[in-house]
């Protein structure tokens, strides 16, 4: 099981110079998982540096909606038990040229079972806002103050 993720993540590096010159556009789900004492989800990857929301890509014939419940599910063991609220969809055309994620707020939710540690997430774990580990990527940090500061929405990631 844990050759899947390291292989899912060589050939996702090994395609995205093809992705970039084929495809117009791709699409991301990821979701801010709140808990009960309002701390949110996170979760550390073992192919790039820092804290992140969960999620991935949305693959053929997936919507949003089911993207986002099998990233939560696989990532984390979070399973939805109601509609998520879409925050926004965003421009990442910085990280590569035409990509877009859209983020879910996800208040209804249980966890049966916490993955254990494997080569895709090697760390995961629920954190205050105003008290996220470092290394938080950037965008997920503006994605928190616009949620939970009253912060401008911005349409880039």
């Amino acid at each position: 099981m844990t050759d899947k993720p390291r292989r899912t993540g060589f050939i996702s590096r090994t395609l995205r110079p093809w992705w970039r010159l084929t495809r117009g556009l791709t699409l991301g789900a990821q979701g801010v998982v709140v808990d009960a004492n309002s701390n949110v989800l996170l979760v550390r990857h073992g192919y790039r540096p820092g804290w992140y929301f969960p999620g991935g890509g949305v693959e053929r014939n997936e919507t949003l909606l089911v993207a986002l419940a099998r990233e939560l599910q696989e990532e984390t063991g979070v399973i939805l038990k109601d509609q998520p609220v879409l925050h926004g969809l965003f421009s990442n055309a910085d990280n590569f040229p035409g990509d877009h994620i859209a983020l879910f707020v996800v208040r209804e939710w249980e966890r049966p079972q916490v993955p254990r540690p494997n080569a895709e997430i090697i760390e995961q774990g629920f954190f205050a806002v105003d008290d996220v580990p470092a290394g938080t990527d950037a965008s997920t940090r503006r994605r928190l103050a616009e949620l939970f500061n009253s912060e401008d929405v911005s349409d880039k990631w």
